[in-house]
């Protein structure tokens, strides 16, 4: 049974002044997407779901799927603002997608095998996809889930300050809690965070998150009810957006779940363009 790698590639890129995720970025005309899905092909996996706005699916299959077409099954998953679960209504002004955890939530009628998640516009690495598929493919528990962790120093930008998802791990490598940490540079021979009142230094072997995850089919379950949750809570809230890091915390916080930490110590690669 091969897995499923499910990509999250339905972001505004409003910023970036139009689709980044399908930007030429290689020799071969190559976009980041080219380079991670051929990773997951190597690796192992024998399906990708694209997880996009309607709006974006023609550029999506003429200009990257036809790429695939022979050598890995793939399909479109649609994430819209109104796919909300019944009882709820789309709030006026709402124009922000609803979140991570949400774009996973989109993909569930296209996944039947454990699954990857990996960020459209990030390149994870080819010894991350074996990592994952290794850990998908073994006989583990439905509610044992896995992250791929990357030394922090391997994943800083030289374009200004980062935020990245810092990992606490037990001794048996499972994750005991995750936490958002903003404004992370390197200084000289240091790095540094300043989000707090005192910059404080941080270690280069600081494990990370950059939303790498491996799930069986048993989190969309999770996911459903978890977003009921968080629309009880914030759907008012036109900034309010349901996290994967978050609806994971809280399901290790209930005992519901245990997170294993992979390890890569890869250079991490995230796409950076200024809009024109």
């Amino acid at each position: 049974m091969k897995p499923t790698l499910v990509v999250l590639a339905a972001g505004l890129g409003s910023r970036f002044g139009g689709l980044k995720q399908l930007e030429i970025i290689g020799p071969q005309k190559e976009s980041i997407i080219d380079y991670s899905v051929y990773d997951a092909v190597r690796a192992g996996f024998g399906k990708v779901v694209f997880v996009i706005k309607k709006e974006m699916e023609t550029a999506f299959r003429e200009k990257l799927m036809k790429h695939f077409e022979t050598r890995i099954v793939t399909a479109c998953a649609f994430q819209e603002l109104d796919m909300l679960p019944e009882g709820y209504t789309l709030p006026p002004g709402r124009e922000k997608p609803w979140g991570t955890a949400h774009a996973v939530l989109a993909a569930k009628k296209s996944v039947q095998n454990p699954f990857a998640v990996i960020n459209a516009d990030d390149y994870y690495g080819r010894e991350a996809f074996h990592e994952m598929q290794k850990f998908l493919t073994a006989d583990r528990g439905e509610n044992e889930y896995g992250l791929m962790g990357y030394r922090l120093g391997n994943t800083l930008s030289k374009h200004g300050s980062v935020s990245r998802a810092i990992c606490e791990i037990d001794d048996c490598h499972y994750l005991r809690f995750i936490k958002e940490v903003t404004k992370i540079s390197r200084k000289e021979s240091r790095i540094v965070r300043h989000d707090i009142n005192e910059p404080d230094a941080l270690s280069e072997d600081t494990i990370v998150s950059m939303n790498m995850w491996g799930f069986s089919t048993a989190v969309f379950d999770q996911l459903e009810a978890g977003f009921s949750a968080f629309l009880d809570e914030k759907i008012d809230d036109p900034d309010a957006e349901y996290f994967i890091p978050v609806m994971v915390g809280r399901l290790i916080r209930d005992g519901r779940v245990k997170v294993k930490v992979l390890r890569s110590d890869a250079p991490f690669f995230f796409f950076f363009a200024k809009k024109n």
